[in-house]
């Protein structure tokens, strides 16, 4: 066994949980314990969905890989209780991690830092829908403001239909929002430490990126390395990383971009635990600069050991 192995020690693998994006966890956690098992690390699985602080408390870990999904696992949440254990873990602290769930949050730290973000209002039952509509260019997508993996989310482009997808986001989450629709191309980046791993194209085949475009969908293209031109590519990274260190991130996440209709690049969200499926997108990115995906996880595992990574 390596010397840095040993230096990982045993390590809590964080997945499952009660969040509706459950199921996306499950997968990841999987892949992610299956390559910290083929690089001989001592790794437990504990599925967040029961008793987890008394496993927690018990397992006699020396760290935490955290593969958790939305709310109770990416919203800082689960790095209190870890920082509390005094267990070491991957990824963003509880601030950044609270900030980055938080889109409507993310947003108002980026434009009062003049980074780009798209026009948006906050909607609540005593919102004046048509005004609403009317600020934002008469098409909006409406979000849950603490959800992930596109769940929840509306394209609508009336006053009655802006109402009705309010309701159902609201049903995931207090805090809706409602922003500007934009229609350019959409990007991804990802970055681990401080590498910004190659941006990746998004194409849908119909409507928007959906849950179901995202995990189901046969017809959803994925460019990386794209053939945009440096310059474009290089804006894209900077913009990224500059939003990241706005929220505060650390350890590794990625930033979704868009392109309004001038062909502007607006800051979408930060992901402080994107997936990571051996097809996911920042496995995508890794494997574009022939970083595998057992060298991606052991990097971000491996990032617990920097003093400068540790919170506690």
């Amino acid at each position: 066994m390596s010397s840095v192995v040993n230096r990982l020690g045993r390590v809590a693998l964080l997945y499952g949980g009660n969040s509706a994006e459950r199921e996306v966890s499950l997968k990841s956690g999987e892949a992610v314990l299956a390559a910290l098992r083929s690089a001989g690390v001592d790794v437990v699985p504990v599925d967040c969905n029961h008793k987890v602080v008394e496993q927690l408390q018990n397992g006699g870990f020396d760290r935490a890989f955290i593969a958790l999904h939305g709310p109770g696992g990416e919203d800082g949440k689960i790095q209190g209780l870890l920082e509390w254990l005094q267990i070491p873990y991957t990824g963003s602290g509880v601030m950044a991690s609270s900030l980055g769930m938080d889109k409507v949050r993310c947003k108002q730290i980026w434009r009062g830092l003049g980074l780009p973000t798209a026009r948006f209002a906050t909607l609540n039952a005593q919102s004046d829908w048509t005004h609403v509509l009317a600020q934002l260019g008469g098409r909006a997508m409406v979000k849950p403001a603490r959800e992930g993996s596109s769940i929840g989310m509306a394209v609508v482009e009336s006053a009655q239909q802006l109402e009705a997808a309010w309701r159902v986001a609201n049903h995931y989450d207090a805090q809706v929002l409602a922003e500007q629709l934009l229609n350019g191309a959409e990007y991804t980046v990802a970055i681990v430490g401080r590498q910004v791993l190659p941006a990746i194209e998004i194409s849908v085949s119909q409507g928007f990126y959906d849950y179901t475009a995202k995990y189901h969908s046969q017809q959803t293209q994925y460019i990386c390395p794209t053939d945009l031109d440096d310059s474009f590519t290089e804006q894209l990274s900077q913009l990224a990383l500059a939003a990241f260190d706005a929220v505060g991130c650390s350890g590794w996440g990625r930033v979704d971009l868009m392109c309004d209709s001038d062909g502007a690049v607006q800051l979408l969200e930060v992901n402080t635990v994107p997936g990571m499926t051996d097809h996911s997108l920042v496995p995508m990115a890794a494997a574009a600069v022939d970083m595998s995906f057992k060298k991606l996880v052991m990097t971000i595992l491996e990032s617990t050991l920097d003093p400068l990574q540790v919170r506690i």
